[in-house]
């Protein structure tokens, strides 16, 4: 059984309304953390790119890709946990683990279904919440999460308010 249903949420995945690259957060991280995220990749075979700057490069490890010069080329990973649905990782910080999914390649249950199960492996890994704002948000404006408490992906907001 789903953990959202497309009915409820599907204003949670309108590109018009989110932005077509709304905001993912993981808060309280930790270098550790990010480590966690890059051997998931790697342990569940995912696809993924790493970038510094337009160079794509080996994957390093967290605590490489987070201690980088302040002048230094910007670096994202980018994963396609399911053919077609592509994340974005961006190791700015140890503290935040901040990524976009583009709601465009999300549709219908099936594109609800694929966003829980990358929340629910992420938040799993971790034993934490994955949170989802509007493109530009902050976790505290989240709309929909992964509570590690029930394991499952719930509504933080009404799908029918204003953003």
């Amino acid at each position: 059984m789903p953990n959202l249903h497309w009915d409820k949420a599907k204003n949670f995945f309108d590109p018009r309304l989110m932005g077509a690259l709304p905001d993912l957060f993981i808060t309280d991280t930790t270098v550790e953390d990010w480590q966690k995220v890059f051997d998931l990749v790697l342990r569940r075979g995912w696809d993924w790119k790493f970038q510094e700057g337009t160079t794509e490069r080996p994957l390093p490890t967290a605590a490489e890709a987070l201690n980088r010069p302040a002048d230094a080329e910007v670096v994202v990973l980018r994963v396609w946990p399911t053919p077609g649905i592509s994340v974005i990782f961006r190791p700015w910080t140890p503290t935040e683990i901040n990524f976009d999914i583009d709601l465009r390649e999300l549709h219908g249950q099936q594109g609800v279904d694929s966003l829980c199960r990358l929340l629910r492996d992420l938040g799993r890994e971790l034993g934490k919440p994955v949170t989802m704002t509007a493109e530009g948000g902050r976790p505290e404006h989240a709309v929909l999460g992964y509570d590690p408490v029930g394991d499952r992906v719930v509504l933080l907001a009404d799908p029918l308010a204003p953003r």
